[in-house]
């Protein structure tokens, strides 16, 4: 998926595991097929699920994130209605993987898809049970951190034209233009919150038709709450949209801002992806309908 990812391979996963974590070393190991674009996962025994940044990194703002994506699952999973990842252990470079690495409490469940989940409505109150679970914990006087999701739209403005201009032929972009224009201009925006920021289907598991985990704690930031509505885009039908819209109590504003940031996710990942990794294309193609609705 990116020109420089590296290849992260089980006998190097187990050679690091063996010798960092010795009491899971006689556990098979074996790796995970997912569509995310940022790790790659392998599975530790049954109870464990180990993440390997794609783009490895000695820097030590790489290892500040993930320490910092671990302390953000602590914090949230004392407030949410849902799991969320356990963090068990961070991995150390090594023969082969030159960066840091995490490993957590494996949490069973599929990723949203429409056709696993049993009713879409209750699907959406569900998740925005989650949201407002996030808006209501402490920021501690944070503010954004001026990187990532969660700051103005109007900065995103360069981002979004020159993904417009690269999507010609993949979707309709004169009148994605337009509602980029509206979403970016629309006036104000709320407090800043705890945002998940990365909503994503494949950020959402089910089991029995019923959501049951949020994971990938990487984006988790305070920030604009209209982040955390990119979901009625990228996969509510318009009744289950304006059922998590009502459940959240969204006015026009923000809801025009979730739109834009909806807008923006999907526009940037389209072009980018659509060679690489069709699922996420077929997403964000998805999304641009939606908006466009």
């Amino acid at each position: 998926m990116h020109v420089d990812q590296v290849d992260v391979t089980v006998d190097v996963v187990t050679a690091l595991v063996a010798q960092q974590f010795p009491q899971w070393r006689a556990l098979p190991i074996r790796p995970l097929a997912s569509t995310g674009t940022v790790n790659a996962l392998f599975r530790v025994g049954t109870e464990i699920v180990l993440r390997f940044p794609l783009l490895p990194t000695t820097d030590p703002e790489l290892r500040a994130e993930l320490r910092q994506e671990q302390e953000y699952a602590r914090l949230l999973a004392a407030h949410l209605p849902v799991a969320v990842p356990e963090p068990l252990g961070l991995g150390e470079p090594g023969e082969g993987y030159a960066g840091p690495w995490t490993a957590y409490r494996f949490i069973p469940g599929e990723p949203a898809q429409l056709d696993r989940i049993g009713d879409l409505d209750r699907f959406a109150l569900d998740l925005a049970s989650v949201v407002a679970a996030l808006r209501g914990i402490d920021t501690g006087g944070r503010a954004w951190s001026g990187s990532g999701r969660g700051g103005p739209l109007p900065a995103q403005d360069a981002g979004v034209r020159s993904a417009l201009a690269l999507s010609g032929g993949l979707t309709d972009t004169a009148r994605l233009a337009e509602v980029w224009d509206r979403c970016r201009d629309t006036p104000g925006q709320d407090a800043a919150v705890w945002i998940h920021a990365d909503l994503m289907p494949g950020n959402l598991l089910v089991r029995d038709g019923r959501l049951a985990a949020v994971i990938d704690m990487e984006t988790v930031n305070v920030g604009d709450p209209a982040v955390d509505l990119m979901p009625a885009w990228n996969m509510l039908d318009a009744g289950a949209r304006e059922t998590y819209r009502r459940a959240l109590g969204v006015d026009d504003a923000m809801w025009e801002r979730g739109r834009g940031w909806a807008l923006l996710q999907a526009i940037n990942a389209l072009p980018y992806y659509i060679e690489t990794n069709p699922a996420m294309a077929g997403i964000a193609q998805r999304t641009l309908r939606a908006v466009l609705e």
